[in-house]
């Protein structure tokens, strides 16, 4: 098992999601919960095809962290 960053922003009439470390991986849902889950698939079918064309998976993910700034 490997574990993946996402990102999920509401997109207004739905949210959008997005892998830090996969470009390309993206996917939506109606929900927060709908777009993790989509996302998880999205990302098993991303691997899939890049195994598929004898791409690399990444090896080193990167490394995510918060800052804060006053606004």
């Amino acid at each position: 098992m490997t574990e993946y960053t996402i990102v999920i922003e509401d997109a207004g009439s739905n949210y959008s999601a997005y892998v830090i470390g996969l470009d390309g991986c993206i996917s939506t849902g109606k929900t927060v919960e709908e777009a993790a889950e989509n996302m998880r698939e999205a990302i098993e079918f991303h691997l899939e095809g890049m195994r598929l064309h004898g791409d690399k998976l990444p090896k080193h993910m990167p490394i995510v962290k918060t800052v804060q700034v006053a606004s």
